[in-house]
C-alpha cells in the first residue's frame, strides 16, 4: 500500500540549557497540547503513539511505561524506538503506510541536564573487546573523525570555525535557540582545544526539551489543518566498529539520504531541495553531512564561504541556528529539525524564515560513536 503521509500537528518545548523546574513529563504535556490544537485532534482520536528514548540515557529500564500518561495514550497502542526522533518518524510513517494506523503521534524528549555521567553511557556504543577497555573520552572518536574529513575533503579548520559563527548568528533570530552569540570565527579559532583538531566551542552545548508530530494518512486530515507532506523517508546503520567504518566519508547520512531521495523521486537534491536542517553537533559534520547529502556540487566548505548556506544562500543550512544554536538533545535532535522544517514550509517559522520554502530536508545522526542515521523529505504538496 502506498498512501501519502502529512505532519497535521507539531509541538514542541522551547529548548533550555537547563530545566530544574520541569520534569519531563510536565515538558511532553505541553507539547502534547500544543500538538493536538495544531492538528484539531483530541488524544482520543490517535491510532498508534511511538516515543523516542535511549532507557540508558533515562535511567528507566522499559521507558514506554512512563509515557502515555502526558500523551492521553494510556491503554493505547503504544512502542518505544530506541533511537533518534527521525527513526520514530520513518515507523510512525510506516504504520501508517501499511493501513493498520491512519493518524500516529511521534515524541522525543531530552533531560539532558539530568545525566552525571554521559561520556561513561556513550562508551557503551564502542566495542566492549578491543575500544572501551581503552576508557577514552567518546569524542576523542570525532577529533579523529574530523581530522580524516579535513584531509579527504581539503576543508579546513578555519571553515570550521565559520560554521560556528554561522550557527550561532542564526540563532538569535530563533526564540527556541538558547545559544545564539554574535561570535565570530577567530574567536572559534581561538577556543580551547578538546580533542585536536576539535576546539570546545566547536561542541554543541546540551538541552532540554520535547517535540511532538502529529501524522495523518490522506483522507483522515481534520478540516482547517495546514499539512506538511511527508515525501520521503531513510534510515540506515552502518558498521558498529570503529575499526570497519569509513573516517573521512559520512557513509550512513549518504546512503539514508539515498533511500529518502528515491522514494521521494528526487534525482538532483541540489536543485530540489530549497532548505536543510542537518546535524551540526559538531561543527565539521555540518559540512560532512552536506556534502554526503549531494546538497552542493561543489562542495560544502566552498558553499559555506561563497554564503550559499547562509539564510538568503541558495540552500539555507541550519536557518534556525542548528544544534549548535539550539543545543543537543540527545534523542529529539531529528525530531526537533523536521518541526523546523514542516514550520518552514507552513511559512511562520519567524524570525528565521526562509523564502519560498516548498521542500525541505531534515537529516539526523544518532551522534558519537555510532553510525546510525535517517533523513526526512517534507513538502508542501
Amino acid at each position: 500500500m502506498n498512501r501519502k503521509v502529512a505532519v497535521i500537528g507539531v509541538g514542541v518545548t522551547p529548548p533550555r540549557s537547563r530545566s530544574s523546574d520541569l520534569s519531563y513529563k510536565e515538558m511532553i504535556y505541553a507539547a502534547a497540547v500544543a500538538a493536538y490544537a495544531d492538528a484539531r485532534l483530541k488524544p482520543s482520536e490517535i491510532d498508534s503513539f511511538v516515543t523516542c528514548s535511549e532507557d540508558l540515557l533515562e535511567g528507566t529500564s522499559i521507558f514506554d511505561e512512563y509515557t502515555p500518561d502526558q500523551l492521553g495514550a494510556v491503554q493505547r497502542p503504544v512502542h518505544t524506538i530506541s533511537g533518534d526522533g527521525l527513526q520514530g518518524l520513518a515507523a510512525a510513517f510506516q504504520l501508517i503506510q501499511t493501513g493498520l494506523m491512519n493518524r500516529v503521534v511521534v515524541e522525543a524528549h531530552s533531560k539532558a541536564s539530568n545525566i552525571l555521567t554521559l561520556p561513561h553511557i556513550l562508551n557503551y556504543a564502542v566495542d566492549p573487546v578491543l575500544n572501551r577497555p581503552l576508557n577514552v573520552h567518546p569524542y576523542a572518536w570525532a577529533g579523529m573523525e574530523m581530522q580524516a574529513y579535513l584531509s579527504e575533503s581539503g576543508s579546513t579548520t578555519e571553515d570550521c570555525a565559520r560554521v560556528v559563527e554561522k550557527n550561532k548568528r542564526a540563532a538569535l533570530a530563533n526564540d527556541r535557540a538558547p545559544y545564539g552569540a554574535d561570535v565570530g570565527w577567530e574567536a572559534v579559532m581561538d577556543s580551547p582545544p578538546m580533542f585536536d583538531p576539535l576546539k570546545e566551542s566547536e561542541v554543541a552545548r546540551h538541552s532540554d526539551g520535547a517535540v511532538i508530530l502529529v501524522l495523518a494518512a490522506g483522507g483522515y486530515l481534520p478540516a482547517d489543518v495546514d499539512p506538511v507532506w511527508i515525501r520521503g523517508i531513510g534510515w540506515i546503520s552502518d558498521s558498529p566498529t570503529l575499526e570497519t567504518r569509513s573516517w573521512g566519508e559520512a557513509t550512513y547520512a549518504r546512503l539514508s539520504a539515498e533511500m529518502a531521495y528515491k522514494m521521494a523521486d528526487i534525482k538532483d537534491p541540489a536543485d530540489a531541495i530549497d532548505l536543510a536542517e542537518i546535524d551540526d553537533t559538531f561543527a565539521y559534520k555540518e559540512l560532512q553531512h552536506c556534502d554526503a547529502l549531494g546538497l552542493f556540487p561543489e562542495g560544502a566548505a566552498a558553499a559555506l564561504r561563497s554564503g550559499s548556506m547562509g539564510l538568503n544562500g541558495r540552500t539555507p543550512i541550519n536557518s534556525s541556528g542548528g544544534t549548535l544554536g539550539r543545543g543537543n538533545l540527545l534523542e529529539a535532535n531529528g525530531l526537533y529539525r523536521a518541526a523546523e522544517i514542516v514550520l518552514q514550509i507552513r511559512g511562520v517559522a519567524g524570525k528565521h524564515q526562509v523564502r519560498g520554502a516548498s521542500i525541505g530536508i531534515a537529516q539526523a545522526w544518532r551522534g558519537v560513536p555510532t553510525a546510525t542515521g535517517a533523513a526526512a523529505i517534507f513538502s508542501k504538496k
